[in-house]
């Protein structure tokens, strides 16, 4: 009779498949409590996305920030330029007396140049008409001709600026001989003495009168 029992295991039995999964979840299981420890032990200062979970990004602006530009202040003091759109007026070609009332009406100053040649009308002027200019600003008249022929008036029962004016007026210069306050007591030349334009008349102006000191009374013994 023969013995047909079989082994116990081959190595291959279900025992041996429990004892592997056994080991197995051992070692998954010591994986988690060592994972967890070490989470907790580095304080969870970065949490990381779950699976699905979108990671913000932080992008540096490198745009530089808003600035204010500083105000504008106004100029407060006065100007002494003329309004917008004063220009030197059309002068050439025009009789050299007319010429020079449209620069008076403009607040502007003049001066006559005269040539040797014939006529009374303007030929250039400096700055050119049509430029823009300043109150105050002197514009040179060059006149074809010579300088005509004028009588000096009589200023001597003036005032001074008052003098001054007139001799202007006449196409003369008033040059001052002492000051320019009071009367004019003397004119050089004389009224009615012949001169031509651009001549100088000199105006001695005040009082000249000086008073005789007074008589200081003998002490009498």
């Amino acid at each position: 009779m023969t013995d047909e029992r079989q082994p116990d295991g081959d190595g291959t039995g279900p025992g041996r498949a429990r004892l592997f999964l056994g080991g197995g979840l051992a070692v998954v299981l010591l994986a988690v409590i060592g994972g967890s420890a070490g989470w907790i032990l580095a304080g969870d200062p970065d949490r990381p996305a779950a699976s699905g979970e979108a990671t913000p990004v932080v992008t540096a602006s490198t745009s530089a920030p808003a600035t204010t530009p500083p105000a504008t202040t106004a100029p407060t003091g006065t100007r002494t330029s003329t309004p917008a759109g004063l220009t030197v007026p059309e002068v050439v070609g025009v009789d050299f007396e007319q010429a020079r009332r449209e620069l008076r009406d403009r607040r502007l100053g003049w001066r006559l140049v005269f040539g040797t040649g014939a006529g009374r009308s303007v030929e250039r002027a400096s700055p050119a008409p049509g430029t823009p200019v300043k109150r105050g600003v002197t514009v040179s008249l060059f006149v074809t001709g010579p300088a005509p022929a004028v009588s000096v008036p009589d200023v001597g029962a003036l005032s001074c600026s008052d003098a001054a004016d007139d001799l202007v007026d006449a196409g003369l210069y008033p040059r001052y001989g002492t000051g320019r306050q009071g009367p004019v007591t003397t004119q050089e030349p004389v009224a009615g003495s012949p001169a031509r334009w651009n001549d100088q008349v000199v105006l001695t102006c005040g009082d000249t009168r000086s008073e005789s000191p007074s008589a200081t009374p003998s002490p009498t013994g």
